[in-house]
Order: C-alpha cells, then structure tokens, then sequence
C-alpha cells in the first residue's frame, strides 16, 4: 500500500511544481510561500483542534491521532525550519530558472540521502546502487552543459546557488521524517508542521519582504491555490507511506522524485522552454540511474 502513496505523492508533486512556478514568475516569493503554506495549515486546522480538544472529528479515519508531548513539538518544529528554509530557496530557484532545469536536478535528492546515509548511518551500497549514483551524476553533468546554452552557469548563478540550497536542505528534511516517522502519527506530523511553516513564513515576510513590498510587488493568482491543494496531497500520500510497516524511505524518496516526468512535461508544454531535446536526454539519462538505485533498494 505505501508504494501506491508514494506513486500519488509523485503525481502530485509534479502538478505542485509547475503550480508553483506559475505562482511566482513576476510575482514577490515570500508573499507567494507565507499565502500557500497559511492555506496549506488552514486544511489540516481541524485536525489540531479535534486532537487537542478530543473532539473526536475523525474517529476511525488516518487523522484521528493523539495529542503530541513537548519534545515531538520540539522535533516537528526543527522539521518545519529547515522545510521553511527549503522552500524559500526552491521557490527562489524556480522564479529564476527554467522548471525543465530545477525539476530534473531535484530528482537528484535521492542520490543524496543515499550517499548521506553511507556518510551519516553507515549504511553501504550494493552494485546496483553504486551504478545509479554514477549515472546520476553523469545526468547533472548533462544537465550542466545543457542550462550553458542558456547562459545559466552552475557556479555562479544565483538562481542555481538557491536551488542546491533547497536540495541540501530537502536531504536534512529527509532524515528527519526518517526519526519522525518512528514516533509520530502521519497526520500529526503534518498538521502540526504545516501551523509551524505558516508562521515561520509570517515572520519572514513581515521582517524580510514588508519593508521592501514597493521593489518587489505582489499579485494574487489562482495557482497559489493549487499550490496548497496538491502539497497537501502529496504530503499526506508522503506521511503515510512511510509511517506504514515495511516502507523504505529510500524507495520512497526515489519514487517521488518521479514527479520530474509530469512537472518536466508541463513545464516544456505551458512555460515554451527552450533546449528540450538536449534536457531530454539528460533527464533520460537520470530517470535511468534512479531505475538503477531502486533496483538496487529492492534486491
């Protein structure tokens, strides 16, 4: 059953991006993030209420949960900072970037985790894995010589600077929904991360974009809407695959990062991007070593 979650959070995840994207081209990031991620806690609200006050709103359904302690509010708040940052880089990276070249160096995340396991929990790679990892690589050195064409550099473009922030972080986050899901109910963590974002976001764009609203302007779109709608999805497809028995953060991560496909597509479809073919092939090349690594995850 979790595989089928993580396959919907993919889905999902690809229409968020391009949802994203529409939200921000032209348009102030952080009014964009506080807006969504307020909508984003505005749905999960009732489930804070209905466990915090017992309720009892969602008897017998996955968001019937028990109030957490200190210390798993603590946990989740550390998890929402470090979501808050990535996001903020993401959103960032896709004002600045084309979604045919942050889409694809996303899906590089699991690469990442992987590695970082070796690095952080002593795991170890089998061939399989080993294969993947390489040929991801040889897919971001594709993927470089593809944005040059753009007059995008991976070493001194800003837009790059934040996107590599937001994988890095995205990998933190990672390991952190590892420790989560050992102690937390799915819906808990994700309602009661969602409040934490929104008003970390607040914050930020009272301080951060409020004095500086005339140079960088704000416009309502619809799409910050979707923005909210789909990450719910995706998100709550997320939790509760890995809260099941027998779910592999790894193969989950590797299955999400599928959203490239239909955020890639969209992208080339409605944004006109240019360069496709040779972002194909990279993407080709890439979708290959993420084949390798959850062959290699499930053998």
């Amino acid at each position: 059953m979790w595989i089928w979650f993580a396959l919907i959070s993919s889905v999902m995840l690809g229409f968020y991006d391009v949802a994203k994207k529409r939200s921000v081209t032209g348009n102030a990031v952080l009014p964009v993030l506080t807006i969504a991620t307020s909508i984003s806690a505005l749905i999960f609200f009732p489930v804070i209420l209905s466990s915090e006050f017992s309720l009892g709103w969602f008897e017998g359904t996955r968001f019937d949960v028990e109030p957490m302690t200190t210390g798993q509010h603590l946990l989740v708040l550390l998890k929402a900072a470090i979501v808050a940052a990535t996001w903020l880089c993401g959103y960032l990276a896709v004002k600045y970037l084309p979604l045919t070249i942050t889409s694809p160096i996303y899906a590089l995340r699991p690469v990442l985790v992987l590695l970082g396991s070796i690095l952080i929990f002593g795991e170890k790679l089998n061939v399989y894995q080993w294969v993947g990892v390489a040929v991801a690589f040889v897919a971001f050195y594709l993927m470089n010589r593809s944005s040059l064409k753009e007059g995008i550099k991976f070493t001194n473009n800003r837009g790059m600077m934040y996107l590599f922030a937001a994988v890095l972080l995205g990998v933190g986050s990672a390991f952190c929904d590892k420790i989560l899901m050992k102690g937390i109910e799915a819906a808990s963590v994700q309602s009661w991360c969602n409040l934490y974002i929104a008003l970390l976001n607040c914050l930020l764009m009272l301080v951060v974009w409020r004095p500086q609203r005339k140079e960088q302007p704000f416009h309502w779109t619809w799409s910050i809407v979707l923005i909210s709608v789909f990450l719910s999805i995706a998100d709550f497809c997320y939790f509760n695959a890995l809260s099941q028995e027998g779910a592999l953060l790894a193969v989950v991560s590797l299955i999400r990062r599928g959203s490239v496909i239909v955020s890639f597509t969209l992208g080339a479809v409605f944004f006109k991007e240019r360069n496709l073919r040779s972002k194909a092939i990279a993407l080709v090349v890439l979708l290959v070593g993420l084949y390798f690594l959850l062959h290699g995850s499930l053998v």
